[in-house]
């Protein structure tokens, strides 16, 4: 490939990336055995799952015989199926559950149980390059995409419906920025900030060349277009409704699509760097040659139905339950404390971003609204002389219909049938 097609193409920057794939389903199996293709040979599979009778055909890391005997792990039996494929691979199975909000532990036991996962997710997380979030259930992506942020890792996520999926990259963390300088700007930013300025000038230049992503934006993250907190997507829901039901040739799209992005990534330099690559719409922007494999998109979300896919963009969210600063911080303080008050209640998560804030604000100008609906009508029955709504009559003339209105109330149904006499006072209103 890079040979023949694309000469500046950096193989060996993409084998050398340690991948972490959380969930080993369907999903799991599409994006490992692409990672195999580009050549990538640390891979680590985290499920706590074991492969059932109904696996195997639609998911191609497993066979018949790993159905027996209850079922094997699936993160074991896909990384030692990996390992078949290339013996050189190096890969690692994790059986572990993931903490989600709105699933508050059975007792102390099961709450050590998840501290303890956490904490092992948080080194899983710590210890590769790239996250793939492959899980089924959205509440089950929160704490992944929230470690990534906070260890500065690249994450992916991939995800299905019936007949379509999304595959999206996380933004940059909060320190950071998607937004790149214009070209010219980058250029001169070295020299404006070495030039001889004094007073606020020189403050303000320094600032721009000690923190070139102040001011910009960063794309957002899965949960950026949630003004709720992810929360328990099972209860009351029977054990059929649970099950993600999708077209089988779904999966190895997006799979495929999700590695593709990394590919697309890894490209542009270091991790740092990668974390930070513009969206297509702001690549121009940038400085320096193309990328090989183009610039990589934000979003694709593609729809079976239609056989077609469009690319968006989004902005991080500032009060974002997964990405925002204020999680991110308050994560790196408290840790644990943190992930334990949004399993108990994710209302925790809404009250330390600002969520609820905003939700109460919303409440409040829709009740405004209703008040000065009210008010402009009771002012208007005032104007057209104190009739209410239902006392206006609608009358056809050769011209059209027009709502008619008797100013005053408890008149004669003669004059309210238009028999009132001359001067009148009584006399109708034309809205």
């Amino acid at each position: 490939m890079r040979w023949r097609a694309v000469p500046e193409l950096e193989v060996g920057a993409l084998a050398a990336t340690k991948c972490l794939l959380l969930g080993a389903g369907t999903l799991g199996c599409a994006v490992a055995r692409t990672l195999q293709a580009w050549g990538v040979r640390h891979i680590t599979l985290v499920d706590n799952g074991r492969v059932a009778f109904s696996n195997p055909v639609r998911q191609s890391l497993y066979t018949f015989d790993d159905c027996l005997g209850g079922g094997r792990s699936k993160a074991e039996a896909a990384a030692e199926a990996l390992r078949r494929i290339f013996p050189s691979a190096v890969t690692r199975g994790v059986q572990l559950s993931i903490a989600m909000p709105g699933h508050p532990p059975a007792g102390p036991a099961d709450e050590e149980a998840l501290e303890q996962a956490t904490q092992q997710l948080d080194t899983l997380v710590s210890e590769h390059d790239a996250v793939f979030l492959l899980t089924d259930t959205r509440e089950s992506r929160w704490l992944p995409a929230l470690l990534a942020a906070a260890r500065d890792r690249i994450a992916i996520t991939a995800a299905v419906g019936f007949d379509s999926f999304l595959v999206m990259r996380h933004g940059a963390p909060p320190n950071a920025s998607n937004e790149p300088l214009p070209a010219a700007v980058a250029a001169t930013s070295a020299a404006t900030a070495a030039s001889a300025v004094t007073g606020a000038d020189a403050t303000g230049a320094a600032a721009t060349a000690t923190h070139p992503a102040r001011g910009r934006r960063r794309l957002g993250c899965y949960f950026c277009n949630d003004v709720f907190a992810p929360a328990n997507s099972t209860r009351d829901r029977s054990l059929d409704q649970q099950c993600t039901v999708a077209r089988p040739g779904l999966a190895p799209v997006a799979g495929a699509l999700a590695v593709e992005l990394l590919a697309a990534m890894v490209q542009y330099g270091t991790r740092e760097v990668a974390l930070c690559a513009p969206p297509p719409s702001l690549a121009a922007l940038q400085s320096g040659d193309s990328m090989p494999l183009g610039a990589a998109p934000h979003m694709v979300r593609g729809q079976l139905s239609s056989f077609s896919q469009v690319l968006m963009e989004g902005w991080a969210f500032a009060q974002c339950t997964a990405c925002s600063a204020a999680v991110v911080e308050a994560y790196r303080a408290r840790g644990w404390g943190l992930v334990r008050e949004a399993l108990q209640s994710p209302a925790a998560l809404e009250a330390l971003t600002g969520l609820s804030e905003l939700h109460a604000s919303a409440a409040a100008m829709m009740e405004d609204e209703e008040v000065d609906e009210g008010k402009d009508e009771a002012e208007r029955d005032v104007e057209l002389g104190g009739v209410p709504r239902e006392d206006r009559k609608t009358c056809s003339e050769a011209s059209g219909a027009v709502e008619l209105v008797l100013s005053g109330e408890g008149r004669p149904r003669e004059a309210i049938e238009g028999k009132a006499g001359e001067g009148d006072d009584d006399e109708w209103m034309a809205l």
